[in-house]
């Protein structure tokens, strides 16, 4: 072995107990990106580089009637047939080799959630998730996979994309250029509530779908303030303004929890169709996964 080799291995030991560790104190650590330029750039380094993760919202968001720009330009109503953003996932699945399903979410885990399951945990893809321990997760089919979305779905699940070096980090398989993170996120998601306070240059890795737009509706909002609390928005983009709920479209990632959330049909999500095609194609330059 040479000294590149052992720098190499070092690195990676350092960065594995680095990451196993720093889900307790996410929320320092996050804030210390926006304090400090060198912390930014060691954290970065170490658990973002590279990064690219796209949001996408549950299918219990999509209520009632949707707009879509499909060929025409109209409303209707949905049926279990439409397109949903879950949808993507699937479509890469079902080109995918390797799978491995998680024993549990490292996040609920940790932060004990008591409102999702603890042992719904992610989907790994990719020629790098042969290497994840068995104490970890299980082989898949592309059935079984399928199957874990739309229980995903069922649960209420806000799903997540793309590559994310962390994951990588802390099961020690690389690289990362083959691991492909699907995970299905609550707020106690690693990121659902540092994502606001960590430096713009990081947060924006974390992408909301193109043509994923969330609004009020404000002849039916209530003024409840549930889509207000603290555990409702992934982006923190939510805010109260001259007496009426307010959605800040730059903050806004599009997970549709506060859509979820509100009794009263007051918040809407609307999509169309063309996000499936760019996404998927965007993924696959991201991961090699295919078959």
């Amino acid at each position: 072995m040479d000294d590149k080799d052992r720098r190499k291995g070092y690195y990676e030991d350092v960065t594995t107990t680095f990451v196993k560790h720093a889900f307790h104190t996410r929320f320092f650590l996050s804030r210390l990106t926006r304090k400090s330029r060198i912390a930014k750039k060691i954290i970065d380094k170490i658990l973002f580089e590279d990064d690219e993760v796209y949001v996408l919202p549950n299918k219990k968001s999509i209520k009632k009637t949707i707009t879509t720009n499909i060929e025409i330009n109209q409303s209707f109503q949905k049926d279990d047939s439409e397109f949903v953003p879950s949808q993507i996932i699937k479509e890469v699945i079902k080109e995918a080799e390797d799978i491995v399903i998680m024993h549990k979410c490292l996040c609920r885990s940790s932060a004990n959630c008591q409102d999702y399951p603890q042992d719904f945990g992610c989907i790994f893809i990719g020629p790098a998730s042969r290497k994840i321990a068995s104490k970890y997760g299980r082989s898949a089919t592309v059935e079984e996979a399928l199957e874990h979305v739309d229980k995903a779905d069922e649960l209420g699940l806000s799903h997540v994309i793309g590559r994310n070096k962390i994951d990588s980090v802390w099961m020690n398989v690389r690289p990362k250029e083959e691991l492909l993170t699907i995970c299905h996120c609550c707020p106690c998601c690693c990121l659902w509530k540092v994502l606001p306070d960590l430096d713009d240059e990081i947060s924006n890795k974390v992408k909301r779908l193109e043509d994923v737009e969330v609004h009020t509706v404000n002849e039916n909002c209530k003024m409840c303030r549930r889509c207000l609390g603290d555990d409702i928005c992934f982006g923190n983009a939510i805010y109260l303004e001259d007496g009426k709920i307010t959605i800040d479209q730059d903050k806004c990632v599009g997970c549709g929890h506060c859509v979820q959330t509100c009794k009263y049909d007051a918040i809407e999500l609307n999509y169309s169709q063309k996000s499936i095609d760019s996404v998927v194609n965007r993924i696959g330059e991201l991961v090699d996964y295919k078959k």
